[in-house]
């Protein structure tokens, strides 16, 4: 972030225990049915892999959230910076923090009225958008992030 930067922040999310555990349980599931003495192709064995990798890709990719506000903007992106949202300070018509529903998850998701990006945890900050959406920041700093959208 440049000079002008009034706030960042990177949030490391805990989704890769998941990943270990949906692995291992793939993995041992595969090998119980081997060992019961039932016929088990490669095939099972390569799609547990792959799907382990799949998983892989998508917690490496989710699992960080970072955030940046400027005079001009608000920055987010996971992972290596794929996805990434700008939005413009002007936009934003107000903002709050909220605590969300374990319901709503992790990563991107769509609920009534808006969209929320969050890696872990249920505190999140609310922007109030000009266009009506409103838009959900999950964080483990929310005061901290609100502070800085009122400078």
């Amino acid at each position: 972030m440049n000079s002008l930067g009034i706030y960042e922040r990177t949030q490391k999310g805990k989704l890769w225990v998941v990943a270990v555990f949906m692995g291992v349980f793939g993995l041992g599931g595969a090998a119980l049915a081997s060992a019961s003495g039932e016929d088990v192709s490669g095939a099972l064995y390569l799609s547990v892999i792959l799907s382990v990798l799949a998983i892989m890709a998508l917690v490496l990719t989710f699992n960080r959230l970072s955030v940046a506000v400027t005079p001009g903007a608000v920055q987010l992106s996971f992972g290596w910076g794929w996805p990434r949202k700008t939005i413009q300070r002007s936009d934003i018509v107000s903002h709050h923090v909220v605590r969300n529903s374990p319901l709503l998850g992790w990563g991107i998701r769509w609920f009534k009225g808006g969209t929320m990006w969050n890696v872990w945890g249920l505190d999140a900050v609310e922007l109030q958008l000009d266009t009506g959406k409103k838009f959900r920041i999950g964080t483990n700093d929310p005061e901290g992030l609100d502070a800085a959208l009122s400078r």
